[in-house]
């Protein structure tokens, strides 16, 4: 069955606030938050439908702006929703279709129940869409000063630690070097995770990064825990959602310098797979450079991540 093509709006107030309508009695997901908008109708582009939807739906003029993020769901029903800021709109919203809205802080979006789909702009626009994944050490002190540059650099917000080579021959040279990045990476205020390792994450109170091998694990081994997780298949996926990781990285999408010669999966299949578990935030991974975001966005990811896009030397 042809999916069902959607366009959304993020429409702001002065106070920066996002506004968000309450699915009615009687439509599927009664009850759940979303962002306003619609169906797109045959020969309408995404922007035309936008329009209309918020002009029949809250009685608004609405100029539309940059694509935010498309997101595409197979189930609980197959659909595509194409979400847009709203640059500016004429005219005060109301309910026109009898349904409740809301205006809601940036910060408070994620406690507002919503359908699968419209979890990932929550985390589009909250949450950074580029992750930095450190390679593995030569130097400590070389290595950390590249680090600083790279976060600099690119203005980066999200971090995984991993060296495993590194870790496996010299793990308390690398639990130190990792305890002063941790540590010098939330003094930025900037979100930090281990690569697999348990106990790493407990001691120094940041997020633990899955390796795929351990998504099979007991669940009680995470309890209390931060996690995310790297995956390759849509049953990975499915595992990640069911440990409720924050989000997940996914790929490779691209050849990359470490594995020479193997092709990537590519967007198409990322698109696919990602399809399977709407709801989680998801980075493309393999091959990816800063300025794939917006392809990236354009398939459903929050953003990429990679190691040799945004490590300095």
């Amino acid at each position: 069955m042809k999916p069902i093509h959607v366009a959304a709006g993020v429409i702001r107030d002065v106070r920066g606030r996002i506004l968000l309508a309450r699915r009615t009695q009687g439509r599927d997901l009664a009850g759940r938050w979303e962002f306003p908008g619609g169906k797109v109708e045959q020969g309408e582009t995404p922007e035309q439908a936008l329009q209309r939807e918020l002009q029949e739906e809250l009685g608004i003029d609405a100029t539309v702006g940059e694509a935010i993020i498309a997101v595409p769901q197979h189930a609980p029903k197959a659909l595509t929703l194409d979400v847009y800021e709203i640059k500016s709109y004429r005219g005060a919203p109301r309910g026109l279709d009898g349904q409740a809205l809301a205006w809601v802080p940036p910060d408070k979006l994620a406690q507002y129940p919503m359908p699968p789909a419209d979890g990932p702009v929550v985390a589009a626009l909250r949450q950074p869409d580029r992750l930095l994944i450190t390679p593995e050490p030569g130097d400590a002190d070389r290595w950390l000063q590249s680090l600083q540059s790279a976060v600099t650099r690119h203005d980066i917000r999200c971090v995984q630690l991993r060296a495993p080579v590194f870790a496996s021959a010299h793990p308390d040279a690398w639990r130190a070097l990792a305890g002063q990045a941790s540590t010098w990476l939330r003094e930025q205020d900037i979100d930090c995770w281990i690569n697999g390792d348990a106990a790493f994450a407990r001691e120094f109170g940041i997020g633990l990064h899955l390796r795929s091998s351990q998504l099979a694990s007991a669940h009680d081994d995470f309890n209390g825990m931060r996690l995310a997780a790297s995956c390759h298949s849509v049953a990975e996926l499915e595992a990640a959602a069911g440990l409720g990781c924050a989000f997940t990285l996914l790929g490779p999408v691209r050849e990359t310098r470490s594995h020479p010669g193997v092709a990537g999966i590519g967007w198409g299949a990322f698109r696919e797979m990602r399809a399977h578990v709407p709801v989680l935030p998801v980075y493309a991974l393999g091959g990816m450079e800063s300025e794939d975001v917006a392809i990236a966005r354009r398939n459903g990811a929050q953003g990429v991540a990679a190691i040799r896009a945004f490590w300095s030397v």
